[in-house]
């Protein structure tokens, strides 16, 4: 029998972006089987995506916690590991394979936000391992330590954000009073937040609650009793479906959106894909229109950098973002995603459609993983592929802006020059703006912007 020591439990971790839980696909290891530092354990499913879930402590599975089909939280044990009998492989891995974080191997400075780095060594040495809370807080039972040992970050993606223990209302509340949860030290076992704790961090840190709480979802307003009128079925919503309901109502709710809907000739940048549609295939992608659009905001960002900027209200600044990564939406069997096309303003259109034509395939197959959703500084979303013209897109929060692409049709255009109607490709534009950073001015020149650069496609599509 192992001795209890040496018994370390592995912990869901912190999945960022405000996930609160998720749902287990498929089950990976089974008792009695080694598993070795970040080595996929699950997959699970997200309100975001699908992706398998590595292992941050090594050893034999003596336990595991979870089923196919179960719901499981930040802070749920997942699987138990004899650490005694850890994989031979693991013991050299701190050093320096799978994190990509550089300062791994010096557990000294713990004074920075991923002290937990020194998890991975197999002995057990409880007292060190417990987070930021007072010292007297670490009892030399065994129970700490396997607590801490799944403290190591699960994302490569995430190097400034250690994994965090606390209870999805927990975490609810200290969003609604303004509180990073990830900043409150844990005064539970192996420094599991309370609302105590968050609520004494709040009054460490001098924070006004009021205004925070002001953003919280107001409750719903009761249904009346549809039966009473005739047949009704009920349809539970997805996990996808809630977080879009989340996500825009409190992008409606915080956001001031105005509007402005153009149009814009795009005949000659039709004809440009025409022209390039072949070189585009043949790297790997399709020029659409979508990707071309892609390359003309980039620009327009550049130039109208208040478009590609965040409101920190509480601080009253402006961030301007001084990169474009911009978020598209894909309309997938799931519903709605938004993945982010990063540097798009040093990519040329060939690379803009290898990699819109990638990431939408990624998307409709449920490939995606967390890091192709964070990020964005601006969204772009095209409904003229099923018949729309204009409309009015929600701003992707915290973005400052969207633009919304219809679908263009062919129109008679007065030619001034031969003084007679042409045939124009006309496709309508609808940009919406947060009115506390952007004036109606400002709108009104940005989408002129865009409108005279895709009347010369070739400036500024074409070029990387």
């Amino acid at each position: 029998m192992a001795d209890t020591a040496t018994l370390v439990d592995f912990l869901l971790p912190d999945l960022g972006e405000e996930i609160e839980e998720a749902d287990v696909l498929q089950v990976l290891v089974a008792v009695g089987d080694e598993v070795a530092l970040e080595q996929a354990i699950l997959e699970i499913e997200t309100e975001k995506a699908t992706l398998d879930l590595p292992s941050s402590v090594a050893g034999v599975i003596t336990a595991i916690h979870v089923r196919v089909g179960d719901t499981i939280r930040p802070g749920d044990a997942v699987i138990t590991v004899d650490s005694a009998r850890a994989v031979p492989a693991a013991t050299p891995a701190p050093a320096t394979p799978s994190e990509p974080a550089a300062p791994q191997a010096e557990p000294q400075p713990q004074a920075g936000p991923p002290p937990v780095e020194a998890a991975p060594p197999p002995e057990p040495a409880p007292a060190p391992q417990v987070e930021p809370a007072p010292a007297p807080q670490v009892e030399p039972a065994p129970v700490p330590q396997p607590q801490t040992a799944a403290a190591a970050p699960l994302l490569a993606g995430e190097p400034d954000r250690r994994p965090v223990f606390a209870s999805p209302s927990v975490r609810r509340f200290a969003r609604e009073i303004g509180v990073e949860i990830q900043a409150v030290p844990g005064s539970g076992p192996g420094g599991r937040i309370s609302e105590d704790d968050v609520k004494r961090h709040a009054r460490s840190r001098s924070i006004a609650p009021p205004a925070a709480a002001a953003a919280a979802e107001p409750a719903a307003a009761p249904l009346p009793d549809f039966a009473e009128f005739g047949p009704i079925a009920r349809e539970p919503l997805s996990r996808l479906r809630r977080t879009i309901k989340r996500n825009m109502a409190a992008s409606w709710r915080e956001i001031p959106h105005v509007t402005l809907h153009h149009t814009a000739d795009i005949t000659d940048l039709d004809s440009v894909r025409q022209q390039y549609r072949e070189r585009a295939e043949q790297a790997g992608g399709k020029l659409t229109v979508t990707a071309i659009m892609l390359k003309i905001v980039a620009a327009a960002l550049r130039a109208h950098p208040r478009a590609n900027s965040s409101l920190d209200a509480a601080n009253n600044e402006l961030i301007l973002k001084r990169y474009v990564h911009l978020g598209v939406a894909v309309d997938t069997p799931r519903g709605l995603v938004v993945p982010v096309i990063r540097d798009v303003d040093r990519k040329n259109i060939i690379q803009i459609a290898v990699e819109l034509t990638d990431v939408s395939a990624r998307a409709r197959s449920g490939d995606l993983g967390l890091e192709d959703f964070r990020g964005s500084s601006f969204t772009v979303t095209n409904l003229g592929g099923i018949g729309t013209g204009h409309f009015t897109p929600i701003i992707h929060h915290p973005n400052a802006a969207i633009l919304g692409i219809g679908r263009s049709e062919r129109r008679p255009v007065w030619d001034d020059e031969q003084e007679l109607w042409v045939s124009r490709s006309i496709m309508p534009l609808s940009f919406a703006f947060d009115h506390r950073v952007m004036d109606g001015a400002d709108g009104a020149r940005f989408m002129s912007w865009i409108s005279d650069a895709i009347r010369q496609p070739l400036v500024l599509a074409l070029e990387g």
